[in-house]
């Protein structure tokens, strides 16, 4: 039976958006020029204000102000008009020393004996919908907003927008569960005030239809086949969309953890990921888990996969291991069985997850945005500079779990030529 599926996005400019990369920002900053840095790091922004939260145990010092203005400089909120701007927002900083309670469960004279940073449970999830093995739905709706944001950038054929955005799109699946067509794309984009407002929301729907989604389809031409007539198309629904950002709604670190993942695919375990350091498992084992279902599926072992992996805090050995395939498993073993030969091939130890993924490496902040998984692996070269003007250069590999680098080991395990 066919049946229509929908997931959404957020930008860059999104008020949780801007939360989010201004925790990671300040993730890579302690972790560049201090790798065994501790960090809990939650940001609010409003009108005019952030505020910097959480707790910290690092040699490193920061201009944590600096770190914050250089965010949203970057992500584009730099006119007065906005009311919430780089160079005049205030920046309050109420971050303290780190737990000695939590910190003694976590580290051990044995680095492979380290302990995890809180208990929870956290999923990965792959499918084979998308060449990176994402659900379609979200990675359309992520796709649309980095174009709407490069446009905005470009300023070039659309000069009103503003940083922030969000989209949603909707498939429809048919019987075989394959998606076959987008069913509707909703679309809503801050923007200045440049007419009345329904001239302008028919200038901005016409925009977006004649020029933001031929871009998509010229730049990701394998959806091209999604996109006919029939689409119903919902552009900034309530007519009017100029005051937006934190000026327009309060910014949390962590509010927006399904698009940071599947799009409400697989499942979630609760925990945020941006504004912590790799000992956190939330973060660490959500990217392990990942890691074991991408390799999995892109090795044949299921067209679709979850792994699920929980932990007791301090507790090196997870207490436990899932995976569902859905019945869509293409090898002659049950869920468990499967979940067995994964164990012994990934080593869930949260050290040995550190290791495996390099993710003591300040690579977060370009995790902060259009998502977390189903990104390009790639070796980027990163700047940072401390407050008594020492400069650091990096090369760091981002996005690691990302890597299919366990396929021939999975094909191996599982029989599969």
């Amino acid at each position: 039976m066919s049946y229509l599926f929908t997931s959404e996005s957020v930008s860059e400019g999104h008020p949780d958006k801007i939360a989010d990369q201004i925790s990671d920002a300040l993730i890579d900053n302690f972790l560049a020029f201090d790798p065994n840095s501790k960090v809990a790091c939650e940001t609010l922004v409003t009108t005019g204000q952030v505020v910097l939260a959480g707790e910290v145990r690092s040699k490193a010092y920061l201009d944590v102000q600096e770190i914050a203005r250089g965010v949203i400089r970057k992500i584009g909120y730099t006119k007065s008009e906005y009311m919430f701007e780089a160079h005049s927002c205030g920046v309050l900083s109420a971050i303290h020393e780190q737990s000695p309670d939590i910190n003694q469960g976590v580290e051990r004279q044995k680095k492979e004996e380290q302990g995890a940073g809180d208990q929870g449970m956290m999923f990965g999830y792959a499918v084979n919908e998308t060449e990176d093995y994402m659900p379609l739905s979200l990675d359309l709706a992520q796709k649309i907003l980095i174009e709407l944001a490069a446009l905005r950038r470009e300023n070039k054929q659309i000069k009103y927008l503003r940083p922030d955005a969000k989209s949603q799109v909707t498939l429809e699946y048919d019987d075989n569960n394959k998606p076959v067509r987008i069913d509707t794309i909703v679309i809503s984009t801050q923007h200045d005030d440049f007419d009345t407002d329904a001239k302008m929301q028919a200038k901005i729907r016409k925009d977006m239809i004649e020029i933001l989604i031929p871009r998509v389809k010229a730049k990701y031409k394998k959806y091209a086949k999604l996109f006919n007539n029939q689409v119903k198309y919902h552009i900034n629904p309530t007519g009017k969309f100029v005051v937006g950002g934190p000026h327009g709604d309060t910014g949390l670190t962590g509010r927006k953890i399904i698009v940071d993942t599947y799009g409400g695919k697989g499942a979630h375990g609760g925990g945020a990921f941006s504004g912590k350091d790799p000992s956190k498992v939330d973060r660490s084992a959500a990217y392990a888990t990942r890691h074991i279902a991408k390799n999995l599926v892109a090795a044949g072992v299921a067209d679709e996969i979850l792994v699920q992996v929980s932990y007791a805090i301090g507790v090196a050995q997870p207490t436990s291991i899932y995976v569902n395939t859905y019945g869509t498993a293409k090898v002659n073993m049950t869920d468990n069985e499967i979940s067995k030969i994964v164990m012994e091939l990934f080593d869930l130890r949260p050290y040995f997850i550190e290791q495996r993924l390099k993710l003591r490496n300040p690579i977060y902040s370009e995790t902060a945005a259009y998502g977390h998984m189903g990104r390009k692996n790639e070796v980027v070269t990163k700047e940072f500079r401390s407050p008594d003007g020492k400069v650091k250069k990096m090369k760091v590999e981002l996005f690691t779990w990302e890597k299919l680098d366990y396929v021939p080991k999975v094909k191996k395990a599982f029989g599969i030529k």
